[in-house]
């Protein structure tokens, strides 16, 4: 039966994959399965993805999560690693080898830069940074060498926009595929395949998972890809366990649910954050003031529930409003039931140096707002309380 709605993909694109008549799948906490003949055992063992040989190569939870998310994502198939940053190392080790040259965002997650200038880099492999608001920066990188342009959109934690189109357009004509972090906009917002893009993938762990319980990372892309980044994860050893695929797919079957309250709760919180004095401005594509919302009304369908905030006090305003906030939480990480919050440069001090922050914007006074799923009057109320008193 054809499926239209997100609800109902996220409740039953993996029906086919269910056995027995538990109407909660099993979790299938088994390392190796067993095989009736050696016929059976030498298919299964040379078969690209099996859901029963070795949960290192594939496991049925594993496969009723990537089905799910295949369909969501609308790509052909689907592939579990044990985090976000396992999918995106992943699909750089499987795509890229020594003379190649990657494409890299400057606003994008600290983690994927470490990613690109540390480990790739040292592997020989060249990378050009640029401003994903200027489609004319990716073009000027492009060399014959690229095989891989890496996008981030929106962006963490500027929420910045990339037209996916159009550089899904520059760099298939160079020879390059397009990979796409999907994980702020989620594919209820966003489906970056259907803009041009080859690869989606996504830190489960946040709004996919969306309780705060599970450390995941999922990648989607046509099934021949696919199948080139599995034969490189069952290297690497990125695997997801069987009860963590469990949880996720449990995270799946509400992420509609979720994402409308994310979507509005994001969208409120920032219409009343940039009314305050304390606050000198408000990242977040929902806004009509944000300098892309014309490109996010064009490949969006919602806004996300991450926002920024630059306060006017800098990093000492930041950490008193982490103080004085009470429902939210100050913690690390995004996409849960709880609102959360953290002061970037605080959190990725480690693997990016001032110089790094002062080059893409993310100033002394930016609080990331991932926004849960709470009454939003509540919200906006806990947020107004923290921001009063502080200089304007």
């Amino acid at each position: 039966m054809p499926m239209s709605g997100d609800s109902t993909r996220s409740v039953h694109a993996d029906d086919e994959l269910r056995s027995g008549s538990s109407v909660a799948p099993p979790i299938m906490q088994s390392v190796t399965f067993s095989a009736s003949s050696d016929a059976e055992f030498s298919s299964i063992a040379t078969a690209s993805r099996p859901p029963e040989f070795y949960t290192r190569y594939g496991n049925p939870n594993h496969a009723q999560v990537a089905a799910v998310l295949a369909e969501l994502e609308g790509g052909e198939a689907g592939l579990l690693t044990a985090s976000g940053m396992g999918a995106v190392s992943t699909i750089a080790l499987a795509l890229l080898a020594a003379g190649d040259h990657v494409i890299v965002q400057r606003s994008t997650y600290g983690g994927t830069t470490s990613l690109v200038t540390g480990l790739l880099h040292r592997l020989g492999i060249a990378y050009d940074q640029v401003d994903q608001t200027d489609v004319a920066q990716f073009a000027a990188a492009m060399r014959p060498t690229t095989r891989l342009v890496l996008l981030e959109t929106p962006s963490n934690p500027l929420l910045e926009l990339t037209d996916l189109a159009a550089v899904s357009e520059l760099a298939h004509a160079a020879g390059a595929l397009v990979a796409v972090d999907n994980t702020i906009a989620t594919p209820l917002n966003q489906r970056p395949l259907r803009h041009g893009a080859d690869i989606a993938w996504h830190s489960g762990t946040k709004f996919l998972g969306g309780h705060s319980d599970v450390s995941a990372g999922v990648v989607v892309a046509e099934a021949d890809l696919i199948d080139r980044i599995w034969q490189t994860s069952i290297v690497t050893g990125s695997t997801l366990g069987p009860f963590d695929a469990w949880l996720l797919l449990r995270g799946l079957r509400t992420l509609a649910l979720r994402v409308r309250q994310h979507n509005a709760n994001a969208l409120g919180l920032a219409e009343a954050l940039a009314a305050h004095p304390a606050v000198s401005r408000v990242l977040y594509p929902g806004l009509a003031g944000h300098p892309q919302h014309a490109l996010a009304c064009r490949q969006m369908t919602g806004f996300g529930g991450l926002l920024s905030v630059e306060l006017h006090g800098g990093q000492p305003a930041a950490a008193a409003l982490l103080d004085r906030l009470r429902l939210a939480k100050r913690a690390a990480s995004f996409g849960s039931v709880s609102t959360l919050v953290v002061h970037p440069r605080s959190m990725w001090a480690g693997i990016v140096d001032s110089e790094q922050f002062d080059g893409v914007g993310i100033s002394a006074g930016l609080v990331r707002i991932s926004a849960g799923i709470e009454d939003c009057p509540d919200l906006v109320a806990d947020f107004v309380t923290a921001l009063d008193g502080l200089p304007g």
